[in-house]
């Protein structure tokens, strides 16, 4: 196991009721908030009234319309609101996207140049305003990490950018807050929570025994659960099974001490870059063929670990029985939630896969568990169409 630094600053009110201490942990913060949201479901579903209740006493600037994949002119609008508005605290209501643009919008608000900087160059990020989020769907984990994903559709660029000083200072999480979430939509968390997973579990790092199993634990969490959430949408237990699980696959407990690269997240970039599909929908479509295409007498073994400790495959089989059955029973749990499983169900063919598997390559699959160069990462994609 590899050294590590272990720090999450961000204080977290897990629970029912839980927006009751939003007013008391923003004021502490300061008294002007820029308030980021995406569409009008947390107004619908009665979000929007309770935090504005807590926030009565301050001054609120408002920023809606945060896009499913954040996009880089939300975060320049919302920057220049933190400028105009003298903003103490940016506080997010929503998913990852719009955790995600309120990340960039404090780091940019201090920032005398453009916000796409500091996508590409994290180094020039100076103060940032303090991050408070309410949680209203469990996916990115991005309520408890210091990562944000920016889309530039301009460039047809989809990047990623973390630092610790991106962690938000309060993060408040009640699961009844995602019981009006879409079946489609707790499919694509679920499945984006299970990539975050296995993204740090495929490593080559020796003696990381605690992180493995955690691993194993959350994701067989994910699959007792999400398929629970589908069906019984009000289901409290699964709701807070899923949401505890999103913070912590992806807040360093299972990845400090293993550090290895991501390789499925940078190929879903660039399908959301080009064609802005759901993000956990592209990482499961991939996830199975990706898993196919880098199997081999050096990988074998953890899949096996995978196969017997994740889905209860019988260790007695062939190694490479289990593997692949592991592989399916992957696959097959994504379709049962409802997930399409090739790039032509959502729109993708094979127009732009050359200029995809490239940037895919160098942005961080030749980096991960099984170096992935730009020929590598083309036949998976065509593997998935």
């Amino acid at each position: 196991m590899k050294n590590f630094k272990y720090d999450i600053p961000t204080k977290v009110h897990f629970g029912k009721g839980k927006i009751s201490v939003l007013g008391k942990e923003v004021s502490a913060l300061g008294k002007s908030v820029l308030f980021v949201y995406g569409g009008s479901s947390i107004k619908k579903n009665g979000i929007y009234d309770q935090v504005m209740k807590q926030l009565d006493s301050m001054n609120v600037i408002e920023l809606s319309g945060v896009e499913p994949n954040p996009k880089i002119e939300s975060a320049r609008k919302g920057a220049q609101l933190c400028r105009e508005n003298n903003i103490d605290v940016v506080l997010a209501v929503g998913g990852g996207s719009v955790i995600d643009c309120s990340k960039l919008i404090a780091a940019a608000a201090s920032y005398e140049g453009d916000a796409w900087d500091l996508v590409l160059d994290t180094s020039k990020i100076g103060n940032v305003l303090p991050i408070v989020s309410v949680l209203t769907l469990s996916a990115t984990g991005s309520e408890m990490d210091g990562f944000a994903v920016i889309s530039n559709m301009e460039t047809n660029d989809k990047l990623g950018m973390g630092s610790y000083k991106l962690k938000p200072t309060v993060s408040i999480l009640d699961p009844e807050y995602t019981y009006t979430v879409s079946a489609y939509q707790t499919a694509a968390g679920t499945a984006d929570i299970m990539s975050h997973i296995l993204e740090s579990y495929f490593h080559k790092e020796d003696g990381a025994y605690i992180q493995d199993r955690f691993a194993e634990s959350l994701l067989k969490t994910c699959i007792k659960y999400g398929i629970m959430a589908i069906e019984e949408p009000e289901n409290y237990e699964a709701r807070a099974n899923l949401m505890w699980a999103s913070s912590l696959a992806i807040n360093g407990l299972i990845s400090y001490g293993t550090d290895e690269g991501w390789t499925v997240h940078p190929m879903e970039h660039e399908l959301s870059a080009y064609y802005d599909i759901t993000h956990g929908v592209g990482l499961a479509l991939l996830t199975p063929h990706w898993m196919e295409y880098v199997l081999s007498e050096d990988t074998v073994d953890k899949f096996v670990e995978y196969g017997v400790n994740v889905w209860n495959i019988d260790s007695s089989l062939e190694k490479y029985s289990i593997a692949k059955e592991a592989i399916e029973k992957t696959a097959d749990y994504f379709r049962k939630m409802g997930i399409p499983m090739t790039l032509h169900e959502v729109g993708i063919g094979e127009e732009n896969l050359e200029i995809m598997a490239e940037n895919a390559s160098k942005r961080g699959a030749k980096y991960g568990y099984v170096s992935l160069s730009k020929e590598d990462v083309l036949k998976i994609y065509k593997s998935a169409l």
